[in-house]
C-alpha cells in the first residue's frame, strides 16, 4: 500500500500505527525546518511545487519503492508553502518485516524525491528577503 500527499497543513506527529502485525519495523522520518540554510540564519523555509507534476513524481516513486524493497507499506507526506523554523516539512513512514529493507528504503526514497520531485525550497531570512536554498 502507497500513500502520498501534499500539503500546506500543519504536520502533527501521531503516535504508531499499532496494525502492522505482519512487520517488525515501523521506520518514521520528520525533516525539520532547521535554523539556518546555507550559513545564515533563517525564520522559514517557503516550498514551492508543480502542482499535478509533484504528486505524480511522488506517487511513482512510492511505488517503486515497492518494487525495489521488502517493504509492505510507504506513506510519504511533503508540505508545501511557508513552513517555519522546528516544524516537520516532510513525513515518510516505512514498515516492513525488518529494519535493514525499511533503513534502505527510506535512505533511497529520500535522495530520489529530492532529485525528482518538482518541489523547490527559498529560504526566508529574518528581514523577510528569500534566497534559494539548496
Amino acid at each position: 500500500m502507497i500513500t502520498t500527499r501534499i500539503t500546506t497543513d500543519y504536520l502533527q506527529i501521531p503516535k504508531s500505527d499499532d496494525s502492522h502485525g505482519d512487520d517488525g519495523a515501523e521506520l518514521q522520518f520528520y525533516g525539520r525546518v532547521r535554523d539556518m540554510e546555507n550559513g545564515q540564519p533563517i525564520v522559514a523555509l517557503d516550498y514551492e511545487y508543480y502542482e499535478g507534476m509533484a504528486e505524480k513524481e511522488l506517487q511513482k516513486l512510492g511505488e517503486e519503492a515497492m518494487r525495489s524493497f521488502a517493504i509492505s507499506q510507504l506513506d510519504c507526506i511533503h508540505r508545501v508553502g511557508n513552513v517555519p523554523v522546528g516544524e516537520a516539512s516532510l513525513k515518510v513512514v516505512i514498515w516492513s518485516k525488518h529494519r535493514v529493507e525499511a533503513l534502505n528504503a527510506m535512505a533511497w526514497f529520500i535522495s530520489q524525491m529530492k532529485k525528482d520531485v518538482p518541489i523547490w525550497k527559498n529560504a526566508v531570512l529574518k528581514d523577510g528577503s528569500r534566497i534559494p536554498s539548496m
